[in-house]
């Protein structure tokens, strides 16, 4: 069934919602997501622009697999070269030059895949009149679906610019892409980074 696309005003009620841009997922570790580099520049631009009204998150796995609970901790026992015990703390940082643009830029930790799994984020930014969420980041897939899925049941609008999502799997990446074009229209706008920046 055909679906109307809705154009959502990009203004003062606008935050960027950034995610997981660190180097853990930039370098070569076994969660690489190789086109990374190639959308940062995209995503720098809209946060450099919007320093102050965006928050970027950064997705800290648990200290051992012990730590974690339920399917978690079954996902660690299958990655445990992935928790902290194991790995360089330096790769949890924002990539360069995303790490300079905090504050006024805010960083929110979560230890799970949507944004919205930080306690509170969504009554903080409706308290401030937010409407509208620009999400950039990785990955399309994972963090970026939870995050949008999210988002819309909390009742945002999404606008996603491609040109600054990234996977570690180009037919998912598509996928989802077509996914919100097809069912989410009328919550969720699919455009580029010079459309955003134009309107915003």
């Amino acid at each position: 069934m055909g679906q109307r696309t809705r154009a959502f005003p990009l203004d003062g009620t606008t935050r960027h919602l950034c995610i997981d841009m660190q180097r853990l997922f930039a370098e070569a570790t076994p969660w690489q997501v190789p086109w990374l580099p190639r959308v940062l520049p995209c995503v720098h631009e809209i946060a450099s622009r919007h320093a102050s009204s965006t928050i970027f998150t950064r997705f800290i796995p648990p200290r051992s697999a012990g730590e974690a609970v339920g399917a978690w901790r079954d996902y660690y026992e299958a990655w445990p070269d992935l928790t902290r015990r194991a790995l360089a703390p330096e790769l949890l940082e924002l990539v360069s030059p995303l790490r300079a643009l905090v504050p006024p830029a805010y960083q929110l930790d979560k230890s799970a895949n949507s944004a919205f799994s930080h306690p509170g984020l969504a009554d903080a930014l409706h308290r401030r009149g937010v409407t509208t969420l620009v999400v950039t980041g990785g990955e399309t897939d994972i963090c970026v679906l939870a995050t949008v899925m999210a988002a819309v049941d909390y009742g945002f609008r999404v606008v996603l610019p491609t040109d600054a999502l990234c996977s570690a799997s180009d037919a998912t990446h598509d996928a989802l892409l077509k996914l919100y074009r097809e069912r989410f229209s009328q919550q969720i706008v699919a455009t580029t980074t010079e459309d955003v920046l134009r309107r915003w």
